[in-house]
């Protein structure tokens, strides 16, 4: 399906929020996601199902100083 994934248009085999990290390889890294604007808790992702034309975005945090 296609879906738009921090601000990028993308065709993804994912059902939901927790298999689409997988799929695009953030395994266990800690990030933020949200779907359609609504912040989406680590253990919720796998309930959060996805739809053509679904949001995603996904924060990675950065270290630096």
């Amino acid at each position: 399906m296609q879906i738009r994934i921090n601000g990028e248009e993308r065709e993804v085999a994912a059902a939901t929020l927790e298999e689409l990290l997988a799929e695009l390889g953030y395994g266990d890294q800690l990030v933020g996601t949200a779907l359609n604007l609504d912040f989406v808790r680590a253990k919720d992702r796998a309930d959060a199902r996805l739809k053509q034309g679904d949001a995603v975005e996904i924060l990675a945090p950065k270290q630096g100083g």
